[in-house]
């Protein structure tokens, strides 16, 4: 059986990548602008910063309970 801690962490790498994926293929119209392209730095960075910190919650919540 697959660890529920581990699931999760995949799920997390995976929802990084998207952001990333999806950053990348919007950055050349967000690049023309340096509103747009702040806004698109710092909303790729507050979700990766946001599932880093979900994941570490998880992470101290599995170490605490064992």
């Amino acid at each position: 059986m697959i660890a529920p801690h581990f699931i999760k962490s995949c799920g997390y790498a995976i929802s990084t990548v998207s952001v990333a994926l999806l950053g990348f293929v919007s950055w050349q119209n967000a690049s023309q602008h340096a509103l747009l392209k702040l806004c698109l730095v710092m909303g790729m960075a507050t979700s990766v910063i946001g599932m880093f910190l979900r994941w570490l919650s998880y992470a101290l919540e599995e170490h605490r309970g064992r």
